[in-house]
């Protein structure tokens, strides 16, 4: 190790130390923390059904930036080399979508056995997998609505293809050795005010009532249902709402709720609903993305909202509680580098929380003095939190600061290229 880089990070070490924060132990928590990188920043959520996916239910990605992967195996190739430059432990959350099998399944016919290669392939790489029902892209969904839709026959199929991702996750689970997470999201909705609001998300609730009549093995997989505020097509109603969705998770307790930061009005925060949740929920899961006045999906970059997200779950002591999934797709620059800039970016967040002195200052809190909560929070920002993210990569043997750039931009030029 670049000595220079140790020497920064006992100068940072002793000055933690003196407000009692142990660096040693911050780096020991933070490298158990994994974070579910999302296959679909890989090929603009194109997926392996067919060979031209046409996107719908309000999924849109933005771009044409060269090199996008167009096969498995040219997706795990790029994973690879974005979790080369990732310090720490990473997991891969796969869409149904992304199927690979030498002949192609209809999403309620979809078996473990089409995700094998997904499997072999994060054996060979140590690492866990996250998967996703997809509603969307598909002539069943080409109205806006799935598992909320009026005709039984098309609800059945939805039903289906719920059931069967449930025993993909399982098999995930399973053959990996790591707790899968199974999140369910649709884009169901309208594009003008409907009248009868209630009968949709009475068909939705009997739909997932259904989708979770079994038990799969809580080692292997754990549902979880996402919410959103609206989308392209769905903008005056949203079956499948964040109240819907928290109701259903409290009343039925076999599911999580998912947190998108990107599915709430802008003015919104996440970040003070992990609190709120968590004392009547055992667990969350969180989609880390960032959106820009709608949920437009941008990567993830160290703004005020990660910063809060990462906190509240440090400060409750929740991060036992939480998983954590990046959700973006920007095709308007190296897809390599968004998924390096979102997972570095959620890590360093984490690190910056994991940093606070939190007994101290809720100490602070807890005996009025408001005065101190206030003046060392703020202190604390220029902490050289720096050094010790610089030793964390470096103890990891991946670059530091911006120096993993020549990298990505390396395999660019030899390996994304050629693609055309």
């Amino acid at each position: 190790m670049d000595k220079k880089i140790t020497m920064a990070y006992e100068a940072a070490k002793e000055i933690y130390s003196s407000i009692g924060v142990d660096t040693d132990k911050a780096l020991e928590v933070l490298d158990s923390i994994e974070i579910s990188l999302h296959c679909w920043q890989g090929d603009d959520v194109g997926g392996f059904e067919k060979e031209d996916t046409v996107l719908s239910g309000g999924i849109m990605a933005t771009g044409n930036y060269p090199g996008k992967a167009r096969t498995p195996a040219e997706l795990w190739s790029d994973l690879e080399k974005a979790m080369s430059l990732i310090p720490g432990k990473q997991k891969v959350n796969v869409h149904a979508s992304y199927i690979d099998a030498p002949k192609k399944a209809d999403r309620d016919q979809i078996e473990p056995s089409h995700f094998a290669g997904w499997v072999d392939w994060a054996k060979d790489h140590g690492i866990g997998l996250d998967f996703n029902p997809t509603y969307f892209s598909h002539p069943k969904s080409n109205d806006g609505l799935t598992l909320s839709h009026p005709d039984p026959g098309i609800r059945a199929f939805w039903i289906e293809h719920g059931k069967r991702s449930r025993k993909v996750g399982e098999y995930f689970g399973k053959e990996t050795g790591k707790t899968c997470v199974t999140n369910l999201w649709i884009p169901d909705g309208y594009k003008d005010n409907p009248i009868d609001k209630m009968a949709p998300r009475e068909r939705l609730a009997a739909a997932l009532d259904e989708i979770y009549s079994f038990d799969t093995n809580p080692q292997y997989n754990k549902d979880a249902v996402e919410s959103k505020v609206f989308g392209i097509g769905s903008e005056a109603y949203v079956t499948g709402s964040h109240e819907f969705y928290m109701g259903y998770a409290m009343s039925r307790k076999k599911v999580m709720l998912t947190l998108d930061a990107g599915h709430f009005h802008p003015t919104e925060s996440i970040a003070q609903k992990i609190s709120a949740l968590l004392v009547f929920m055992p667990e969350l899961l969180l989609h880390v993305s960032r959106p820009i006045r709608w949920d437009s999906d941008h990567v993830v970059i160290m703004d005020d909202e990660l910063a809060s997200i990462a906190k509240e779950i440090v400060r409750c002591n929740a991060l036992n509680k939480v998983y954590l999934a990046l959700d973006y797709f920007d095709a308007s620059i190296n897809r390599i580098a968004a998924w390096i800039i979102g997972a570095r970016n959620t890590q360093k967040a984490l690190l910056s929380a994991l940093l606070e002195p939190v007994a101290d200052l809720k100490k602070a809190e807890l005996d009025w003095d408001l005065t101190s909560r206030l003046a060392l929070t703020e202190e604390y920002k220029n902490f050289p939190m720096g050094a010790v993210w610089d030793y964390f990569c470096a103890t990891h043997n991946v670059p530091i600061r911006e120096q993993w750039l020549a990298e990505v931009k390396e395999y660019e030029r030899t390996v994304l290229a050629d693609r055309g």
